[in-house]
């Protein structure tokens, strides 16, 4: 059974409609900045963004909740799929034009703005598109990860996913503060945040640092049941992306991990 449901907020001109839930039983919407958000029956914003942030950057980000999902080590069907994807990646572009592409370079220019040096901690999908371009394999983490990479792979698009069941409370992009605590994906210990940064944190704790680092304690592994599912736009990025991106991550993850 497919169910619809449709979200409204008040929005910024020039931004498109909450985007519709599809098929069975996956939640999405499209939370925007400088919003004053609607008390709709029902009606529950995943991600708040802070207006302080949007101040200075002007970001979207949309979110589905992605449930009886199945993660397995291994899938040799989506291995497969993978290899196709890779080929076809080889087809489109090269190592030497690869940074100069309008998506790898809007999140590089939004690294630069954070601070960050591109060359040295890649985003996401330019970092997945390199690994292939270089002879390696997309990784295999678990069949759950591996979707949303091969997503992130065929867009361009960062994207963040999480165990929903560890999620405490309501969802806020916003400036991190100096001295939080944050456990990256395989760090041994928490790092200290400088502050300023942009981070995503629950109502306990950050859950990532937007848009390229998740959280060792909401990362998707084995046990997982419920997977939240971000595509992180940056200033450049179309919102028709970000919806393309998720999308086709939600599709991998219904023929490979049973969600639905």
């Amino acid at each position: 059974m497919l169910v619809r449901n449709e979200f409204s907020a008040m929005r910024p001109a020039g931004f498109e409609p909450a985007l519709r839930a599809w098929k069975a039983r996956v939640l999405t919407r499209l939370d925007y900045g400088r919003s004053n958000y609607s008390s709709a029956e029902n009606f529950t914003m995943i991600v708040e963004i802070d207006p302080i942030l949007l101040g200075e950057f002007d970001i979207a980000v949309v979110s589905w909740v992605v449930k009886e999902v199945v993660v397995r080590e291994r899938d040799e069907n989506l291995e497969r799929m993978k290899r196709e994807v890779e080929q076809r990646i080889r087809e489109r572009f090269s190592l030497q034009t690869l940074k100069d592409h309008p998506i790898f370079r809007a999140y590089r220019d939004f690294y630069w703005r954070l601070g960050i040096d591109p060359t040295k901690d890649r985003p996401a999908g330019e970092a997945l598109v390199r690994r292939i371009l270089s002879g390696r394999p997309l990784p295999t983490i678990n069949t759950a990860v591996d979707c949303y990479n091969v997503a992130s792979a065929e867009t361009g698009v960062a994207m963040g996913a999480y165990d929903f069941s560890k999620i405490a409370g309501k969802l806020k992009l916003r400036k991190g503060k100096a001295g939080e605590e944050f456990l990256g994906i395989g760090f041994p210990s928490p790092v200290k945040l400088r502050g300023g940064e942009p981070v995503l944190s629950d109502d306990e704790k950050i859950v990532a640092i937007y848009p390229y680092r998740d959280s060792e304690w909401t990362k998707i592994t084995t046990q997982t049941r419920e997977i939240l599912l971000l595509s992180c736009g940056v200033p450049g990025i179309p919102v028709a992306l970000l919806r393309e991106a998720g999308e086709k991550a939600v599709d991998y993850l219904r023929r490979f991990c049973g969600a639905v």
